[in-house]
């Protein structure tokens, strides 16, 4: 009756195939291999006819194709009253894409399915590298890296990267592992692991596609030699909020940490303002902890935990960029906004947000603790969006000078409040127009006044003097010499 049986050849030497594969290759009839470029091919049983797919490698356009169509033949093999046996390299199910495909084709067309394990590439990678798999080992295939933006790995535990082929997959998995590692990370490519040929050759991440790998090689990435990872900041975190951590922490709450969470943020805008890349690093730590604070204390509530929070936020990405993970075309960055605006109405709809008892309207989206300068360059902006323009080229120095002029001429203090704030709204909204942002700008004209203010300090103590015993003349001529 109709069956496959699938056999693992292993690594690569003969003495490593399993006893139950050779009996099963020595019962055959006939053996269908992947490939017949594998070290243990010249040594199978002598009796079964022989035959390989590797002819499709020079057919098919691109390994997923050549895959498919070995799954498809496979299947219509096994179809057959004799049924087909079908050898792979190493373990069936261990890095063979035609296997995980026929599984589930066979299932679909219920044709009996029996594995025969071999030795993958694995274990003799761990005895090449003195490796224990349970010590946090990831296995991963280097094309899958090579089609991300960002390695996603932990680089707190060991790497092992399978099927490094050429330079040129080399060369493109360097560029990927350097957004996470530093080029000279420690790295070992281990080439024909188990076989007489085998070789492990230590060197930085920077020097992997310097040499000339094989269908064999693997690329072994160490540890980082520090703490890198957010999992093991996420546990140091719930460390500090446990019974065993600390007693300031545990009695932390979302309200209780408001405060620090706006104060970590200016301490990143003060890095960002003084291009200060040291701090900045240091900063984000800080603003991170805050982040990751809020979300265990959410966890211990059972309110949400962390992986919400990041597929929500992984989801609201894609969802507002159709343009990038979906079909719609956009001509420019402002097609983007206008795109980003009707998405949001929708998302609004869809919870429920479009009730008369919830009317939203454009600005509600703005939070309200932003400071003045920031919230009023976003109400422009937003008013902008939609054709609410007033800050427009031609008639924004007009403006401006009308509520100067409107300010200069209040003299009740209630209205100069009012014309000061429509002298400062004015300016915010040409600065939107401009894309300029005036709490940026204003940040760093206090950073230049207080730098001119300790000059004049500096200059008047050097006359033996303070700025409060000289006289007015005196402070202004020091004022006047000292540059901003």
């Amino acid at each position: 009756m109709s069956h496959i049986t699938i056999v693992g050849l292993g690594p690569g030497s003969v003495e490593q195939l399993t006893q139950a594969a050779i009996a099963t290759l020595t019962q055959a009839k006939e053996v269908w291999l992947r490939t017949a470029r594998h070290p243990v091919v010249p040594h199978l049983p002598q009796g079964p006819s022989i035959h390989s797919f590797d002819t499709l490698y020079e057919e098919a356009g691109t390994f997923e194709q050549v895959y498919a169509t070995i799954a498809q033949r496979v299947l219509a093999l096994g179809a057959r009253a004799e049924g087909v046996v079908y050898a792979v390299p190493g373990h069936p199910l261990v890095g063979e894409a035609t296997v995980t495909q026929i599984l589930e084709a066979a299932r679909e067309a219920g044709i009996p399915m029996r594995i025969v394990p071999g030795l993958s590439f694995i274990e003799p990678t761990l005895t090449a590298l003195s490796l224990d798999a349970l010590d946090g080992l990831q296995v991963v295939d280097a094309l899958d890296v090579v089609g991300s933006h960002y390695p996603v790995l932990n680089p707190d535990r060991p790497v092992l990267i399978a099927q490094v082929y050429s330079r040129a997959v080399a060369s493109e998995l360097k560029l990927v592992l350097m957004s996470l590692y530093r080029d000279d990370h420690q790295t070992a490519l281990v080439d024909a692991a188990g076989t007489a040929a085998e070789s492990v050759i230590w060197g930085p991440l920077y020097e992997i596609d310097r040499r000339d790998p094989t269908p064999l090689t693997s690329l072994y990435i160490a540890p980082l030699p520090y703490v890198g990872s957010f999992e093991h900041l996420l546990d140091t975190v719930a460390h500090l909020r446990s019974p065993e951590g600390c007693p300031w922490d545990r009695e932390q709450t979302h309200a209780s940490l408001r405060e620090t969470l706006l104060e970590e943020t200016y301490e990143v805008l003060e890095a960002l303002d003084r291009e200060d890349d040291d701090a900045l690093r240091e900063e984000l730590g800080d603003l991170l902890l805050q982040v990751v604070m809020h979300a265990q204390i959410a966890s211990e509530e059972g309110a949400f935990h962390m992986p919400d929070v990041i597929a929500g936020i992984d989801a609201k990405l894609k969802r507002r960029h159709p343009h990038v993970w979906g079909a719609l075309q956009v001509a420019d960055a402002q097609e983007v906004i206008v795109n980003w605006e009707i998405i949001k109405r929708v998302e609004r709809e869809n919870k429920g947000e479009s009730c008369a008892d919830t009317e939203r309207f454009l600005l509600d989206g703005v939070p309200k603790t932003l400071p003045s300068l920031a919230q009023a360059r976003a109400y422009s902006s937003r008013a902008a969006r939609v054709g609410l323009d007033e800050a427009r080229f031609g008639a924004a120095n007009a403006r401006i000078q009308q509520a100067v002029e409107s300010f200069l001429q209040t003299y009740v203090s209630e209205e100069q409040g009012t014309a000061l704030g429509e002298v400062l709204f004015a300016i915010a909204q040409y600065a939107g127009r401009l894309e300029l942002d005036p709490e940026a700008a204003l940040r760093e004209a206090n950073v230049r006044f207080a730098r001119r203010m300790r000059h004049v300090e500096q200059a008047a103590r050097q006359q033996g003097a303070t700025l409060e015993s000289l006289d007015v003349v005196e402070k202004r001529r020091l004022w006047r010499e000292v540059e901003a």
